[in-house]
């Protein structure tokens, strides 16, 4: 990426290129490689709380962040247009997936596919968190295929479609989360652009979605992936950056007795050693930062 570096944005861009294919495959993702199907025959879609974690954390989170706040530079009426040509099939999608879901669901163990898709989370938040980890682990569609393989229990097929309307009306929900947040960011995005830093919440939301793992695991509160991921947010936010335009100019130094201009100390007198001055304390030649307080 051109401003955040986020590892998993920055991969699809250099396969992808242009930001409206860049949202798309993001958001998309979930829903080609099979993570959401996981997501759904685990029971995550089973709450609210649940839905929430998913529209954010799967469909949206960081990458959705980072693609709209760091690549799209149009005007925020071109912006959301874009993040609902994007938003719109995912809800269908979505759904649809929804669909199929108790149908798959006769096929495989879901116990065993519970922890496949527990393991496939904990690979996105390792490839969100750090794109060397990233390089020496699976695709998730490797992993979920391998779940697939493990789990299916082909005695107990039944290939007769068995929708829940209320299954796919959960999961269209947790899509529609993700294109509310998506359109959030485009509202905000001016002022979200001077206070977020994309890469501290590209963190966090790494450690909400390995949260999420361990809830599929049962391990900690369902609750807690939207938790983390909130903290997430608070903790990417500086507000005091929204009103700093400019670094601070250290006072006009005064001439010296032959006219040459003395270098400034940060309390305003003048001081012959610069670099020992803006230094950190116990360095020599230090390179020229901000004063050392």
């Amino acid at each position: 990426m051109s401003s955040s570096r986020h590892p998993v944005a920055l991969r699809l861009e250099q396969r992808v290129g242009g930001d409206t294919r860049l949202l798309a495959t993001v958001m998309l993702l979930p829903l080609v490689d099979g993570i959401f199907a996981a997501l759904v025959l685990a029971g995550a879609l089973d709450t609210y709380v649940g839905i929430a974690q998913v529209g954010l954390l799967v469909f949206g989170g960081s990458a959705t962040l980072a693609v709209i706040l760091a690549e799209m530079d149009e005007d925020p009426r071109s912006q959301a247009a874009t993040v609902l040509v994007v938003g719109i099939p995912l809800i269908v999608v979505a759904a649809a997936e929804a669909a199929l879901a108790p149908t798959i669901a006769t096929v495989v163990d879901i116990p065993t596919f519970e922890r496949f898709a527990a393991i496939v989370i904990l690979a996105i938040a390792a490839k969100t968190a750090s794109s060397t980890i990233g390089d020496y682990l699976p695709s998730p569609g490797i992993i979920i295929g391998l779940g697939f393989v493990a789990s299916v229990q082909p005695a107990g097929a039944e290939l007769v479609l068995k929708a829940d309307p209320g299954l796919m009306l959960r999961a269209a929900a947790a899509g529609g989360v993700a294109v509310g947040f998506s359109l959030a960011i485009v509202a905000l995005q001016p002022y979200l652009r001077r206070v977020v830093d994309i890469d501290r919440f590209r963190f966090g939301s790494a450690v909400a979605l390995g949260t999420l793992a361990l809830s599929v695991f049962g391990l900690v509160p369902s609750q807690a992936p939207l938790v983390v991921f909130a903290v997430a947010g608070l903790l990417a936010f500086d507000p005091d950056e929204a009103d700093v335009d400019t670094p601070d100019v250290p006072p006009a130094a005064d001439d010296g007795p032959d006219g040459a201009a003395q270098p400034a100390t940060p309390d305003g007198g003048s001081d012959p050693d610069d670099e020992a001055a803006y230094g950190y304390p116990g360095e020599d030649g230090a390179e020229e930062r901000a004063p050392w307080l």
